[in-house]
């Protein structure tokens, strides 16, 4: 999955405005106690990242 997909993604289940600031401050022990950003800049596959962000919050599947 390309960062924009996902930065895409990401904004149509937040909104365009909280995307970026849940990916900044939610901090998820599923990718190792880093948030969105942090583990997507420690080399973490964005698929990955993306999967995990579905998991917690429950995004729908018809979403994911």
């Amino acid at each position: 999955m390309r960062l924009t997909v996902f930065w895409q993604r990401m904004a149509e289940h937040f909104g365009p405005g909280y995307a970026d600031t849940f990916a900044r401050d939610h901090v998820m022990s599923e990718l190792g106690g880093r948030t969105v950003h942090e583990a997507l800049a420690a080399g973490w596959d964005a698929k990955e990242v993306w999967h995990v962000v579905c998991a917690v919050m429950d995004v729908p599947r018809e979403k994911r």
